[in-house]
């Protein structure tokens, strides 16, 4: 395995400062740009894959461009933060002990101010058009999203967590997948019911069973969490819990969209 080199933020290192500030700046603006970029790919290949695309009115396409672009960043984060995680030793106990809590390194930091743009660009749009991209609830977690990066990407403190949080992205490609179908018009395709199954068993367990590990991890932990400063460790005891019933309600919906889709399934047949 190789072995990442880790710098510790100073606040004395005014050059360190300086080349993180314009590292987030960039990989901010990487991100917001990557929204515009496969926004415009989406609005331009659909309509060749999917002839349901050219019969739906401007607010629906809006949302179906939409949908691309959050698909993109679910798939990217979720390989980022697999990678951060589970392949590279940045969040090794075995290599870097208790400094775990403070690991921070130039690609983790990039990650998350891309994962930033995105949330930035997504929520300009959920406003500018509420609620036809989400109500109150996405605004809500979008905003929580974003404070928690900030905090982590500007301290250098707690990105293990925040990258556990991030995998759990992995769902929105079924989320996307399940709004496709149904506006294409299959929501009475096999397609949509494996999809169904799919998003409530990756729900349960990017959402509900990563968030569980979540809590024990910050408890068996809880020497190292408590180094975090002030406002990001009290951040960490509120926003997880916060989000972590929102994925509670939403899996319960899931829940019964599914046991629905099934039942009308099998009457069909």
């Amino acid at each position: 395995m190789t072995t990442t080199s880790f710098v510790f933020p100073g606040d004395d290192d005014d050059a360190f400062v300086s080349s993180r500030q314009i590292l987030l700046l960039a990989s901010i603006c990487a991100g917001i740009l990557m929204c515009k970029l496969v926004y415009d790919l989406t609005g331009f290949i659909s309509p060749l894959l999917f002839t349901a695309y050219g019969k739906l009115d401007g607010k629906v396409r809006m949302e179906w461009n939409n949908r691309g672009f959050s698909t993109f960043h679910a798939v990217f984060v979720s390989v980022a933060s697999i990678y951060l995680l589970v392949i590279s030793d940045q969040f090794d106990e075995k290599v870097h002990g208790d400094l775990v809590i403070d690991s921070t390194t130039k690609l983790s930091e990039a990650v998350m101010g891309t994962s930033l743009g995105y949330f930035v660009a997504d929520l300009a749009m959920i406003i500018w058009h509420f609620p036809a991209l989400g109500g109150v609830e996405y605004v809500f977690h979008h905003c929580l999203s974003m404070f928690s990066i900030i905090l982590s990407v500007t301290s250098g403190q707690a990105q293990f967590y925040i990258f556990l949080v991030l995998l759990s992205e992995a769902t929105t490609p079924f989320v996307n997948l399940r709004w496709y179908l149904d506006t294409s018009g299959q929501k009475g395709s096999k397609a949509y019911t494996l999809n169904g199954i799919a998003l409530f068993l990756g729900w349960l367990v990017a959402r509900i069973l990563l968030f569980i590990y979540f809590f024990v991890h910050m408890y068996f932990h809880f020497h190292q969490v408590k180094k975090v400063f002030p406002l990001g460790f009290y951040s960490l005891l509120s926003i997880a819990p916060a989000l972590t019933v929102m994925n509670l309600i939403w899996f319960w919906k899931i829940t019964k969209g599914l046991i629905k889709t099934i039942s009308k399934a099998r009457h069909r047949e």
